[in-house]
């Protein structure tokens, strides 16, 4: 089975392990993929993560965040650009998530980071998916 959308898999992974309210998640890793874990652990929507070397690509895992009553602190994830549909925005057009409660990850020319740092350092890029 080949794969088109490795991040909206890895999303989709870290969105069903919420919903059964699993510890944590793995996936195969990608410089991509541990680019977002790294934004989500520093926005605090997961608890950590690491890598595992394998004779392949490696794998990460996710440690997920839950709240008292065992909600996930992760809401919802959305993929925004997709292969099949590429969506950029200019540096003054990042979208806000919520009024700013959720966050929307973008790949820049400067690397991976939230829309509050896109909007800091005022660049823009490929909007890869939003979290709340």
């Amino acid at each position: 089975m080949s794969m088109t959308d490795p991040i909206a898999d890895f999303l989709t992974r870290i969105r069903n392990a919420t919903v059964a309210r699993q510890r944590s998640v793995s996936a195969p890793s990608s410089k991509m993929k541990v680019a977002i874990a790294d934004l989500l652990k520093r926005e605090g929507f997961i608890s950590g993560y690491g890598t595992v070397e394998d004779d392949k690509q490696g794998i990460i895992n996710v440690d997920l965040r839950y709240d008292d009553q065992k909600q996930g602190i992760i809401l919802g994830l959305k993929r925004i650009s997709r292969p099949g549909r590429r969506v950029y925005v200019g540096r003054g057009q990042t979208p806000k998530v919520l009024n700013g409660l959720g966050v929307t990850i973008l790949s820049t020319s400067r690397g991976v980071m939230t829309d509050r740092d896109a909007r800091r350092m005022g660049v823009g890029g490929e909007v890869i998916c939003q979290v709340w």
